[in-house]
């Protein structure tokens, strides 16, 4: 019985010292989350507005590489995930986006390229035996604009060679502290189904209102095609940072959630544990008071 005692004692102190971490981890990932929140908000108007700049001047994009309709080439995919668990399904729901979609299904396994980012995507692709063209992981936090440019080249280089015909990014869209969900968005080639493809997910109420001209006053230094080209490289930085960022919220709020289901999980083992130590405890006390009562009658019987 005192063994008993003693065992589910050290488990309730076990289930306690977790309780402080899960609480501990939660507080940081809220504190996070509402950081990253902001500034993926941020990121979107920035996005919107290089979006309009080039949804004002769609009729000049026909001379831009970045605007060629191929035929032939590969389609590359680029899957955002976190580094590191413990954020729900997050990861999960990004992963079946992709290997579960159409788009992947049905293009043939020698014309698709993969570049992931984050470990798990990774770890995923490696296990399943899936080929990894690149690879990026533990992209800092404090995401650098030259970090980010790093990527970025080594994705557009992929379209700038010639050997692909279509970049699509798979990422999360942040809605609130409880809600995201995974988009495909097609990066290039740049066309108005391009700018559909970032806005689709938005609700109408969220979308914002592009103002189209004809700009048939712009003058363009040093050429039209120069200065779109460069408006195109920005626009993918901008995107590719605001995915990022909209990927660590949604890590973050996924993470503060699992924590805090794990902390009140916790707390009801304890509750538990606590009420079968107070049962067995009685129980003992019960019995050692039944123990002298019989000993002390037993003795009364004896005088």
């Amino acid at each position: 019985m005192s063994g008993n005692l003693l065992e589910i004692k050290k488990k309730i102190a076990g289930v306690k010292n977790t309780r402080k971490i899960t609480k501990a981890m939660q507080l940081v990932a809220a504190s996070k989350m509402s950081r990253f929140q902001s500034r993926a908000i941020a990121s979107r108007a920035f996005v919107w507005d290089l979006l309009n700049v080039l949804d004002r001047n769609l009729g000049a994009q026909s001379n831009s590489s970045f605007a060629e309709v191929r035929k032939e080439g590969k389609t590359l995919f680029v899957l955002y995930t976190s580094d590191k668990g413990l954020c729900g399904s997050l990861n999960t729901k990004l992963i079946n986006a992709l290997f579960r979609s159409d788009k992947w299904k049905n293009t043939p396994e020698d014309e698709r390229m993969l570049i992931t980012i984050g470990k798990k995507a990774h770890d995923y692709a490696k296990s399943n035996k899936i080929d990894v063209v690149e690879h990026f992981s533990g992209v800092p936090e404090k995401l650098a604009t030259l970090d980010a440019i790093q990527i970025i080249d080594r994705i557009i280089s992929y379209w700038t060679s010639n050997e692909v015909k279509e970049v699509i990014f798979i990422s999360p869209h942040y809605k609130n502290s409880f809600t995201f969900y995974p988009v495909m968005k097609t990066f290039l080639p740049f066309s108005e189904d391009t700018v559909e493809s970032v806005l689709g997910h938005l609700e109408e109420d969220e979308r914002p209102e592009f103002v189209r001209d004809e700009n048939q006053f712009m003058i363009f230094a040093p050429s039209e095609d120069h200065v779109l080209d460069r408006l195109y490289e920005q626009i993918i930085q901008a995107m590719f940072i605001q995915s990022f960022l909209e990927l660590k919220a949604s890590e973050y709020s996924s993470r503060m959630i699992a924590m805090q289901n794990a902390t009140d999980s916790a707390d009801r083992i304890i509750k538990d544990l606590t009420r079968v130590f107070n049962s067995i405890r009685q129980a003992k006390i019960t019995q050692e008071i039944a123990e002298l009562m019989g000993a002390s009658m037993a003795l009364e019987d004896e005088d």
